[in-house]
C-alpha cells in the first residue's frame, strides 16, 4: 500500500512509548499506516508518495487544548489586538496607537485577554489616562482576565455608560468623586458586566467573521493545535453563532478538529435550553473534524464560581442546589455527557453533593462528565470525582494569575493548585487546556513550561519539584490526555498505527530545550488528518496558498496574534509619535522591540540576558534604560 505522504529523519515522540527509535511516519487517507525507521517506512513510498525530510527535527502527536473558546475566539479574532507574549507595557502602548490611528469609526480597539501584568517588564497595569492620552476619540475596551476592564471615554460614551447607569448585578462600575464613571469596570464577583459590556461592541460582517475563524485556526496550527473542544461560552449562542464552523467544515476548511458544548445563555431557563437541545442535537452528532459533545461548560448560573483571584472566593445561592440538580438529572436520563466550571473545592463539593444525589436514582454507569479548572479542589474531592467516574480538565490560568493566588491564599496553597500529581496518582482523567482567549493566550508551550518549570508568566515560581510534571507528561496532557474529553480516546492523541494522522513537527526540541526556550516553541510544519495545514521555515514550500486578511485594518494584518520578535522587529522610529500626549507615554519606558531609538542598544537582548534590567530599584534598571548595561 503506497502512502500519500512520508515524512522520515526526525525525532518522533509518541505517548505510547515504542520499543524502537522513531524516525519516519506514513500516512494514507488521513490516518497513519506505518511508524518506524526511516529505511521500514520507506517501503510505503509510491510514485505519488510526498517525501518531506524532517532534518531531525522534534515530531510530536498534535495538540489538543480540552477547553478552549474556538467558535466565539473565531468570530473575533480579526477583531481583536492580541498583547499575549508581548514583553513591555511600552511595547503594548505602540501597538494600541498603531491600531488607534488604522480603526474607523464606529469600530473599536479590542485588546480581549490572554495577558497579565506580570510580563511586562514594568510589571504594572496601564493606566485610563495613558489609554485616553493614546486614544482620545477611538473606543478602546481593554480586558485583564475576568476581574476588570478598562475603557476610555470614547468606549463610556459609545455604551451610554453615565453618572445616571446602574451596575448589573455582580459588577461595578467605577466612578470618580462626582459619580461619573472612570472607564475602568470590575467584576465582582461574576464576570457578566464584562461580558455584557464587550457585548456591545459592533461586530464582523458574516464574510469577515468567515475569514476571521480561518485565520484563528492558521493561528492555533501555529502552535501544533490540530484539536480543540470548545467550552462554549458567553454570549455564544446556538445554533446562530455556530454557522460560520458548520460552513467552513461543509467546504472542507476547517484546519483545526472541534468537538463543541453546549452552553446555556439564559439564566432561570436553562433546564428548557437543554431539554430543547436533547430533543434536537444528536448526542455527537458531525464528523471527525466537527462534532458535538454534550452540555456545559455553563449548567446553571447559579453554579458559576468564577476565578477571579483578586476577589475573595464567591459563595454560591441556596437555589443552586435544586437548579443544578434539575438540569443534571435531565442530562443524565437522556445519557448526555456534561462539564461544569468549577473553581473552588468548596463549591466543587456542593456539586458533587447534587451528582451523588442523582447518581442513586439514575447511575452514571460511565457517562462522561467533566469537572473544568478545579484549581483548590481536595484530595477527598478527587476521590468523589473518580467515584463517578468522571475526568478533570485543568488550564494554566495560575501562569497569569498565581501572582494574584498566592498574595491572597498564601504560596503552601498555590503549591497544589490544581493538584494535577495527585488527580493522575489516583488515575481520574486529566486533560490539558488553556481556557483562552479572554483568560489565558492559546499557546500551549506556556502551558507546558508553567506544567514542567512551575513558573507564571511573570517568573513566579509557584510549583515545587515534587509538584511540577515532566515533560512527557505534560504533553501526555494535551495530547491523549485531552482526546478523553471528547470520547475520541481510541482514534486520536497519538502517533500509532490506525490513528488520525494529526502531527507538529517543532522549530526547536521540547524535550531538549531549557525551561525558558519552551515558551518561544511553535511548529514549522503542522498537519491534520494528513493534510499539510501549516508550513513555515524549511517546509515554506508546503505551505497552503495564504488567503487575505479581513477586514483591511485587522489588528491581525499587523501583528498576527500571538508575540513574535520577527513580527514586531520593525524600525519603530517615528511610529511612537502621536497627539494629546501619546508620544510621551508610549516614551516613558524604553523597553521596545529592537534598538532603543535613544541609546540605540538592542533591548531583546537584554532581555534574554542574566542582568536584573526589569527590577527598576537595582542597579542597572534604576538608571532609568533597561538597556544601559549594554
Amino acid at each position: 500500500m503506497d502512502a500519500d505522504i512520508i515524512l522520515f529523519n526526525g525525532k518522533v515522540h509518541t505517548i505510547a512509548k515504542q520499543k524502537e527509535e522513531i524516525t519516519a511516519v506514513a500516512i494514507k487517507n488521513g490516518k497513519f499506516i506505518a511508524v518506524g525507521s526511516d529505511s521500514d517506512i520507506m517501503n510505503f513510498s509510491g510514485s505519488a508518495t510526498r517525501l518531506i525530510d524532517l532534518s531531525k527535527k522534534r515530531v510530536v502527536p498534535g495538540i489538543n487544548d480540552s477547553h478552549i473558546h474556538l467558535i466565539r475566539g473565531g468570530l473575533n479574532f480579526n477583531l481583536e489586538l492580541r498583547w499575549d507574549g508581548v514583553p513591555s507595557l511600552a511595547d503594548a502602548f505602540r501597538m494600541l496607537k498603531d491600531q488607534v490611528d488604522i480603526t474607523p469609526s464606529p469600530q473599536w480597539v479590542r485588546v480581549v485577554g490572554g495577558w497579565s501584568e506580570f510580563q511586562f517588564a514594568e510589571r504594572r497595569m496601564p493606566t485610563l489616562e495613558e489609554i485616553n492620552a493614546i486614544a482620545p476619540e477611538t473606543p478602546v475596551f481593554i480586558l485583564h482576565l475576568y476581574d476588570r476592564a478598562f475603557m476610555n471615554r470614547a468606549a463610556l460614551k459609545a455604551v451610554g455608560y453615565t453618572k445616571d447607569t446602574p451596575a448589573p448585578p455582580g459588577g461595578e462600575i467605577q466612578r470618580d468623586a462626582n459619580g461619573e464613571p472612570t472607564g475602568l469596570i470590575i467584576a465582582s464577583p461574576n464576570a457578566m458586566i464584562l461580558y455584557s459590556t464587550l457585548a456591545k461592541g459592533p461586530k464582523l460582517s458574516y464574510e469577515h467573521q468567515v475569514n476571521s475563524t480561518r485565520h484563528f485556526m492558521t493561528e492555533l496550527n501555529r502552535f501544533g493545535i490540530t484539536s480543540v473542544i470548545d467550552a462554549g461560552g458567553g454570549f455564544q449562542n446556538f445554533p446562530d453563532d455556530y454557522k460560520v464552523v458548520n460552513e467552513l467544515n461543509e467546504q472542507k476548511q476547517l484546519t483545526v478538529r472541534i468537538a463543541y458544548n453546549l452552553f446555556t445563555q439564559r439564566p432561570k431557563q436553562e433546564f428548557e435550553d437543554f431539554d430543547n437541545w436533547t430533543n434536537t442535537v444528536k448526542l455527537y452528532q458531525g464528523d471527525d473534524m466537527y462534532r458535538h459533545n454534550g452540555a456545559g461548560e455553563m449548567l446553571v448560573f447559579s453554579a458559576a464560581d468564577f476565578e477571579d483571584f483578586l476577589q475573595p472566593r464567591p459563595d454560591l445561592s441556596d437555589n443552586m442546589e435544586p437548579e443544578l440538580e434539575r438540569v443534571v438529572r435531565l442530562l443524565v436520563e437522556k445519557r448526555w455527557p456534561f462539564r461544569l466550571h468549577a473553581t473552588y473545592n468548596e463549591s466543587i463539593g456542593r456539586f458533587l453533593n447534587v451528582f451523588e444525589k442523582v447518581d442513586k436514582d439514575i447511575p452514571f454507569a460511565g457517562l462522561p462528565w467533566i469537572f473544568d479548572h478545579a484549581e483548590t479542589i481536595d484530595e477527598k474531592n478527587i476521590e468523589r470525582v473518580k467515584a463517578l467516574g468522571g475526568g478533570i480538565a485543568i488550564q494554566s490560568r495560575m501562569a497569569y494569575q498565581g501572582e494574584y493566588f498566592t498574595e491572597r491564599y498564601g504560596a503552601k496553597a498555590a503549591l497544589q493548585t490544581p493538584p494535577i500529581k495527585k488527580m493522575l496518582e489516583m488515575e481520574v482523567p486529566v486533560g490539558g487546556g488553556s481556557d483562552a482567549t479572554r483568560v489565558s493566550s492559546y499557546n500551549p508551550w506556556v502551558s507546558m513550561f508553567w506544567l514542567t518549570a512551575g513558573k507564571t508568566v511573570g517568573g513566579l515560581k509557584i510549583y515545587s519539584e515534587e509538584t511540577v510534571l515532566s515533560r512527557e507528561t505534560a504533553l501526555e496532557l494535551y495530547t491523549r490526555g485531552s482526546a478523553w474529553f471528547s470520547n475520541e480516546q481510541q482514534k486520536k492523541g497519538d502517533i500509532e498505527v490506525g490513528m488520525l494522522a494529526d502531527l507538529a513537527v517543532l522549530n526547536h526540541d521540547y524535550f531538549q530545550v531549557d525551561d525558558e526556550q519552551i515558551k518561544s516553541i511553535e511548529s514549522d510544519l503542522t498537519l491534520v488528518d494528513g493534510k499539510i495545514v501549516y508550513a513555515k521555515g524549511d517546509f515554506s514550500s508546503f505551505s497552503p496558498p495564504k488567503i487575505p486578511i479581513l477586514p483591511d485594518w485587522s489588528p491581525t494584518k499587523s501583528y498576527n496574534g500571538y508575540y513574535s520578535p520577527a513580527t514586531h522587529k520593525a524600525d519603530q522610529q517615528g511610529k511612537t509619535k502621536g497627539a494629546n500626549g501619546a508620544d510621551s507615554v508610549l516614551a516613558m519606558v524604553h523597553s521596545c522591540v529592537g534598538s532603543c531609538n535613544v541609546h540605540n542598544h538592542n533591548h531583546d537582548a537584554v532581555r534574554t540576558s542574566n542582568l536584573p534590567v526589569n527590577n527598576y530599584t537595582a542597579f542597572w534598571g534604576a538608571l532609568g534604560c533597561s538597556c544601559f548595561a549594554f
